[in-house]
């Protein structure tokens, strides 16, 4: 992941319930002040797991302002509340 970039992007194909958790609440905790989405990329067929329990699960971050959709199925957007 690179510092001060405005969006972050993290592939989970393959990864269980528990890895993809890890892997995103790794990167917000490490966004910069100048990140304001985190795309997270899932899958449509074999990633309607982990897009519900991004929905229920990060609905409820302080971190993050809202959930949305992608331009596809297969992506969900963390859209990240100012740091400062």
């Amino acid at each position: 992941m690179i510092q001060g970039q405005p969006f972050i992007q993290i592939d989970l194909h393959g990864m269980r319930q528990e890895e993809a958790t890890r892997v995103i609440d790794k990167a917000l905790a490490e966004a910069s002040p100048f990140t304001y989405q985190i795309q997270l990329i899932h899958g449509y067929h074999r990633g309607t797991n982990l897009r519900s329990m991004i929905q229920d699960w990060y609905r409820l971050d302080a971190r993050v302002k809202r959930i949305m959709p992608g331009d596809n199925p297969g992506i969900t957007i963390l859209v990240l509340k100012e740091l400062y």
